[in-house]
C-alpha cells in the first residue's frame, strides 16, 4: 500500500512537470521597430508573417509597435524580430544591418540610435 501511494504521488509530480513546459499557442508580444510610413508598415508586417508560427501582425505607424501573437512550439519573439531587423528595420535590440537599411527607400529610412556600448 504504502509503495502504491508513492507511486502514485511521483506520477503525479512527473505529469505536473510535464504541463508546466507547455508553451503558449496564442502568445501575444509587442515589440517596438523604427520605421516611418504605410510602406514600412507592409514590408514590417510581411516579415513578421514570414516566421512560421506568426499569427497575427500589426505595426503601427504613430506608436511604432509591432503587435504579434505566435505559437511558441513553432516560433519565438526573437525570430521574428530577426525577420524584421533583416528587412532594414530595427526590432528592439536587434539591429538591421548596414546594408538593409541602407537598402530601405529614402523615405523609410528613419533616425537610427546609436547602439548603447
Amino acid at each position: 500500500m504504502k509503495n502504491l501511494f508513492l507511486g502514485m504521488l511521483l506520477l503525479v509530480v512527473t505529469l505536473s512537470i510535464q504541463a508546466q513546459d507547455k508553451k503558449n499557442k496564442n502568445a501575444k508580444y509587442t515589440i517596438m521597430v523604427n520605421g516611418n510610413c504605410e510602406q514600412c508598415q507592409r514590408r514590417i508586417q510581411k516579415a513578421a508573417f514570414s516566421v512560421n508560427g506568426v499569427k497575427t501582425a500589426n505595426w503601427n505607424i504613430e506608436t511604432h509597435k509591432l503587435d504579434v501573437t505566435i505559437n511558441e512550439e513553432k516560433a519565438s519573439v526573437a525570430d521574428v524580430k530577426k525577420a524584421v531587423a533583416k528587412v532594414g528595420h530595427d526590432a528592439g535590440e536587434i539591429r538591421a544591418t548596414k546594408e538593409s537599411y541602407d537598402n530601405l527607400h529614402s523615405c523609410c529610412q528613419y533616425v537610427r540610435e546609436e547602439p548603447v556600448k
